[in-house]
C-alpha cells in the first residue's frame, strides 16, 4: 500500500488517536511504525519528523503522511563507526543507505543510524552527502560549532575528498596524459581530476582514483559517462555498464586542516571496506 495525506488537526488528540481516525486505511500498529521510521512530519519550521505516538497534538497542526508498505519494510546494512572525535565523527555509508532520508521516512539514512546510535548523547549534523548507491567516507558534525566550522571548509572546497571507481573501458593515453575532465553540468563550472590505476583486460575496466575541485550533483558518474566511460553498475548514466555488484564508486579518502583540533586530519577508508585494490 502506498498513499500519501496532509491532515489538520482541529481540537487537542494524541497523535496516534488522530492519525487513526484520519487514516483509517491503515492499523495502529502500521501507523506506530510508520512514525518510528519517520514517515509522519509536524509541518512547523523547521519541519519536524513526529515518532512519539502519545505526542499531544493541538488545533491548527498540520501534519503530512508518506506511507510506503515496501520502502518501510526494508532493511540495510548497518553503518560504521570509524573515526570518533567528539564534536565529529567518521562513518563507512554502505551502498544502499540514504545519507538523508526523506518524506517517505528516514530509517533506511545514515543520519537516523547515527542519532540512534549516540541516543540520547549527541546531536547529528549531516555535512555532506554520497549517493544512496554508493559506498564510502561521511563526515558528521555533533554541535553547531563544528557544523558551521566544517560546512564552511566545505563550501570554500578546503576539505579534499578522493573516490575510488571502476569505469567502463581502457582510458586513451590522451585522457590520461589530461587528467582531468573540465565539462560544465548545471550550467557551471565543474573540474574532476583523476588517476588511472590499472586496467583490466579481461574485464575492459579501468581502476580509477578521482579528485573532485567542484561539487556538483552526481559529478563523477555525469563526468565519466560523458566521455563514454561511464562508471559501472550506474543506474542512471551510461549504456552497456551492468555490475553485479552495483555502484562502483566510493569515498575512500578525506583530509583537511581541522579548525577544531588545528590539525591537519587524514582519514582513509580502512583496506577490509574497499570495493576493489588496485
Amino acid at each position: 500500500m502506498k498513499l500519501s495525506r496532509q491532515l489538520q488537526v482541529t481540537a487537542p488528540v494524541a497523535a496516534i488517536d488522530f492519525l487513526a481516525s484520519a487514516v483509517p486505511e491503515l492499523s495502529k500498529g502500521r501507523l506506530k511504525d510508520a512514525m518510528s521510521k519517520g514517515a509522519v512530519q509536524l509541518q512547523t519550521k523547521p519541519v519536524k519528523r513526529l515518532r512519539r505516538s502519545q505526542q499531544m497534538l493541538k488545533a491548527g497542526d498540520c501534519l503530512t503522511l508518506h506511507y510506503d508498505a515496501d520502502i518501510l519494510q526494508r532493511q540495510t546494512v548497518p553503518a560504521i563507526l570509524l573515526q570518533d572525535e567528539k564534536s565529529y565523527s567518521l562513518w563507512f555509508k554502505p551502498a544502499g543507505m540514504l545519507s538523508q532520508g526523506n518524506e517517505w521516512g528516514d530509517h533506511l539514512s545514515l543520519l537516523r543510524f547515527a542519532e540512534q546510535y549516540f541516543t540520547p548523547l549527541r546531536t547529528v549534523f549531516l555535512l555532506h552527502r554520497l549517493d544512496r548507491e554508493a559506498s564510502g567516507l561521511v563526515l558528521l558534525a555533533h554541535t553547531k560549532q563544528a557544523a558551521a566550522a566544517l560546512s564552511k571548509l566545505i563550501a570554500s572546497q578546503q576539505i579534499d575528498k578522493v573516490y575510488q571507481i571502476r569505469v567502463k573501458g581502457q582510458l586513451s593515453s590522451e585522457l590520461q596524459q589530461q587528467g582531468r575532465i573540465c565539462l560544465p553540468l548545471d550550467a557551471k563550472p565543474c573540474e574532476s581530476r583523476f588517476v588511472v590505476q590499472a586496467y583490466d583486460t579481461e574485464t575492459d575496466t579501468s581502476l580509477l582514483k578521482v579528485q573532485l575541485i567542484t561539487g556538483r550533483k552526481h559529478q563523477i558518474r555525469r563526468h565519466f559517462a560523458a566521455i563514454d566511460h561511464p562508471v559501472l553498475g550506474d543506474p542512471q548514466y551510461g549504456k552497456n555498464n551492468k555490475h553485479a555488484a552495483g555502484l562502483a564508486l566510493q569515498a575512500v579518502a578525506l583530509s583537511f586542516n581541522c579548525p577544531l583540533r588545528r590539525r591537519m586530519q587524514r582519514f582513509e577508508l580502512p583496506a577490509e571496506l574497499l570495493l576493489a585494490k588496485p
